[in-house]
């Protein structure tokens, strides 16, 4: 359990580095990909504050801590910034739309938020993207999601 949490607490902070060099680093060749790594960092650390939240329930409330579980704590956060690099792109291409007020000065925050919550909540995002590609181009859900085996941690 302690090597968990060691290694999700790292996991944060290489993404919040990641973070740190796309909003201090400045440079040119890094400007058209900054805001993409901001929402797949901001993705992933929504991964690790769920796997984070998962580590106390499952030790300290429930008392059921289960070595099985090991390779989803290993994973959820390294899906969860795929998760948050894809709502970028699905919010790039037009296919999800947020639905809260314009302001000049917040433009990408809704780009952020929606890479958080993608981040911590996968398999919700996946099952609305999965209706996305189905509304749009007919493509059949997984077989995951059509038999609630999504497996959330208990």
């Amino acid at each position: 359990m302690l090597l968990i949490v060691i290694y999700l607490l790292l996991v944060t902070v290489g993404y919040l580095a990641v973070l740190g060099i796309f909003v201090v680093e400045q440079s040119v060749w890094l400007e058209p990909y900054r805001v993409g790594f901001i929402c797949a960092a901001i993705g992933g650390m929504g991964g690790c504050v769920y796997c984070l939240r998962g580590v106390y329930l499952s030790v300290s409330v429930r008392r059921n801590w289960s070595r099985e579980w090991y390779i989803w704590y290993f994973l959820r956060p390294i899906v969860s910034a795929i998760c948050g690099a894809v709502s970028y792109v699905f919010l790039r291409a037009g296919l999800l739309i947020l639905e809260s007020g314009t302001r000049p000065d917040a433009s990408e925050m809704g780009f952020y938020a929606l890479a958080f919550i993608a981040g911590l909540n996968v398999d919700k995002f996946v099952s609305k993207i999965e209706d996305i590609a189905q509304a749009v181009w007919g493509i059949e859900k997984s077989r995951a999601s059509k038999t609630g085996n999504e497996g959330e941690q208990k």
